[in-house]
């Protein structure tokens, strides 16, 4: 009995030895930290936050001018090329001005005939209102005597009229800028020929831009003439800011937007004609506490935040208020305060209570991380020391 009770024992004994060690094994596993990288953090700000409609569209000239030749004929000469500054009056070009210049000199020639014409009518006339009074001539021919003055005043106003149209054709010969800025476009070469009409320059003022763009119609409460707009564009290192100087009176019927145009100011001479820009109407602005809208779940009644506090998760119900569509952020007005770390992205799904660890970042993710305000590590982040 002895040599059998001995192996049951021995069993028994290993049985226990097991079944302690696996308790022990499962609080440990339970209080072991969860491990997230600094990229599933972030911290609450306390910002100045804009919120209004995003916009989208191009820059152009506030003031352009597409010159057209006024007279027709060869082109000359070419003073100017695309992209040239010019001061107002600057010659751009010149048109020959040989037919021109006759119909002035013949037109001067038709001036001076008429007034010596006028001045003998007028002559005409006073002496036959005096042989009338002397009773040397009958009324008839003082009425035909003012009759011919009329005609000479007429045919001297129309051949003044002629000169006058002669002279400027000749002035318009010389091509000359309305007003200081850029040749944006030019469209002549020497020995081209042009018509009355025909498209020459385009000159544009760079000093003062706008903006042309458009907002959704349902967004149309938050756009009024004044309103500030910021945006950014290409090969400008900073945010610019313009306001708004016009708001379509209708809506486009097929793309629900109504358009919009803001100036700019440009006296730096940063920006030019043509470039892509976006931005956002500032239609409210305050400071409050900020956190990524990917760190709030709306999906519910009362939208939540997974907070991380002490080194553990929980969970807590915020209040919402302004949202920055285009910097995907959003205003807590309760719930949470500045410098308070939430969670982003999968570690959202952390449940309460669980301890966890910000792992740190590689060389890669820092410089990743330092480029993004929401990505950093802050102290409550760091694992309790308890």
């Amino acid at each position: 009995m002895v040599r059998r009770t001995a192996p049951l024992a021995l069993l028994a004994l290993t049985a226990a030895a097991c079944g302690k060690s696996a308790d022990n094994a499962a609080p440990e596993a339970a209080n072991a930290a969860q491990i997230i990288g600094p990229d599933n953090i972030s911290v609450a700000t306390v910002d100045t936050l804009s919120s209004g409609p995003a916009i989208s569209g191009t820059l152009a000239a506030d003031r352009d001018a597409r010159i057209r030749a006024e007279v027709g004929g060869a082109v000359l000469q070419v003073m100017v090329d695309a992209g040239q500054p010019v001061s107002q009056g600057t010659v751009l070009a010149r048109i020959d001005d040989a037919a021109v210049r006759d119909a002035a000199i013949s037109a001067r020639s038709g001036v001076t005939q008429a007034t010596v014409a006028a001045q003998q009518a007028e002559k005409e006339l006073q002496r036959a209102r005096a042989l009338v009074a002397a009773g040397a001539i009958a009324e008839r021919d003082v009425e035909s005597a003012e009759r011919g003055n009329l005609s000479a005043q007429a045919a001297l106003a129309d051949a003044n009229a002629r000169l006058s149209s002669a002279e400027k054709n000749l002035r318009n010969t010389q091509v000359r800028a309305p007003f200081s800025g850029i040749v944006a476009e030019r469209s002549v070469s020497p020995g081209d020929i042009v018509a009355p009409g025909s498209a020459m320059f385009t000159v544009i003022d760079p000093r003062s831009l706008r903006v042309e763009a458009s907002v959704p119609a349902g967004a149309l409460r938050d756009v009024k003439v004044g309103a500030p707009v910021r945006f950014t564009v290409n090969g400008a290192d900073r945010e610019l800011e313009g306001r708004i100087t016009r708001v379509a009176p209708m809506v486009n019927a097929q793309t629900k937007q109504v358009a919009i145009q803001a100036s700019i100011p440009n006296s730096a001479g940063v920006l030019v004609a043509g470039l892509f820009v976006e931005g956002r109407v500032s239609a409210q602005k305050r400071v409050g506490v900020l956190v990524p809208e990917q760190a709030v779940d709306q999906t519910g009644i009362v939208s939540n935040v997974m907070r991380l506090k002490n080194g553990k998760v929980e969970k807590v119900e915020v209040q919402l208020g302004l949202r920055d569509d285009a910097a995907e952020r959003v205003e807590v007005t309760s719930g949470l305060a500045g410098g308070d770390t939430v969670l982003l992205g999968a570690a959202r799904g952390i449940s309460v209570g669980v301890v966890v660890t910000v792992s740190a970042p590689t060389d890669a993710a820092a410089k990743s991380t330092s480029a993004k305000s929401t990505a950093v590590t802050p102290d409550s982040a760091k694992p309790s020391k308890n």
